[in-house]
């Protein structure tokens, strides 16, 4: 039987890689979003704001799905709204948390899906718990099929992994140092979408999957030193590092502070038993290293999208003492 699945959004970095894989397995898939980018191939659209309850209301009127899976809910109130929308029109819905959520400081690697929620540094991270305690409240009172999925740092091709964006390249390219948080030697995971998209397909549909919670990362750990000299050498140069104390960082850059002290600054390991123990036989298999070279392959193809911030480069020079 071909399953019917709405995904609320569909183009995002994890949500573009699931559509696409979601279609080659024949799953008859529908994407709720606001039209403004090229339709998936293979898909149905409905035009809809995931920020606005009633458009996505009015958007899904009268169908039923056997699967909805929401990419763009950050907030609890979006997700009481979604219990009261598909209760009844829904055989499994899926939120799209995020392993920020767990405990910060972690008190003990690796990291499981019974690590506690906590994260007093960032405020998206705390929305998220709150959209968690909503699901699972609804499971318990009135059986809302709810699966949890919390990824970790997931990217694809157009995702440079550290804040700034190719502004942190091209300083790579000019010889200009490359400021790394703290000693560089925390431990981070980054997950390929690719690798995230083949096991979580194997959750949809899946009544194993109903009422738990699963983290999908992959196994490669890595450090910050790791990460940036990785990069520099798929750009084709040597990577020059500063350290710097991750809370001056944090005050010389508000806008990266609750994600610097609330996730990046903090070693993460993660222990992926659970989702390998529903999706036998997977295991993520694009290190970072085949990552970064499709990164600047795909910044590289298109001046336009390699874009410097001024602003942040002198920042980021005064942060490491030029």
């Amino acid at each position: 039987m071909t399953l019917r699945m709405l995904f609320i959004g569909g183009n995002g970095t994890i949500s573009a890689a699931v559509s696409r894989l979601a279609v080659q397995r024949g799953i008859d898939l529908t994407l709720l979003n606001r039209g403004t980018s090229a339709p998936v191939e293979g898909t149905e659209r409905l035009v809809g704001d995931a920020g606005d309850s009633e458009s996505v209301r009015a958007a899904v009127a009268g169908r039923e799905f056997d699967v909805v899976v929401n990419f763009r809910s950050f907030l609890p109130a979006q997700v009481e709204a979604d219990v009261d929308i598909f209760t009844g029109a829904v055989g499994q819905y899926v939120y799209i948390s995020s392993a920020s959520a767990y405990q910060k400081p972690v008190a003990r690697l690796p990291i499981t899906e019974s690590t506690p929620l906590r994260n007093p540094y960032w405020e998206y991270s705390r929305n998220k718990i709150a959209s968690e305690d909503v699901l699972v409240a609804a499971y318990r009172s009135q059986g809302f099929p709810a699966t949890i999925v919390r990824p970790s740092h997931t990217y694809d091709e157009r995702s440079i992994p550290f804040d700034g964006g190719w502004t942190i390249v091209d300083r790579m390219r000019r010889g200009k140092p490359v400021v790394v948080p703290g000693d560089g030697t925390s431990l981070w995971t980054l997950t390929h979408h690719d690798d995230f998209a083949r096991a979580f397909v194997e959750l949809l549909g899946n009544p194993q999957a109903i009422g738990d919670t699963f983290h999908i990362t992959s196994d490669e750990v890595l450090t910050w030193n790791d990460i940036a000299r990785t990069l520099a050498r798929a750009a084709g140069v040597e990577a020059q590092l500063v350290h710097v104390a991750s809370e001056t960082m944090a005050a010389a850059l508000p806008s990266w502070g609750p994600g610097l002290l609330g996730d990046k600054s903090h070693s993460v390991i993660f222990d992926n038993s659970k989702i390998k123990a529903i999706a036998p036989g997977w295991r993520a298999t694009i290190p970072f290293w085949r990552g970064a070279q499709q990164i600047i392959e795909w910044y590289d193809a298109d001046a336009a999208r390699r874009t410097v911030d001024a602003e942040l480069d002198a920042t980021l020079d005064g942060l490491a003492g030029r």
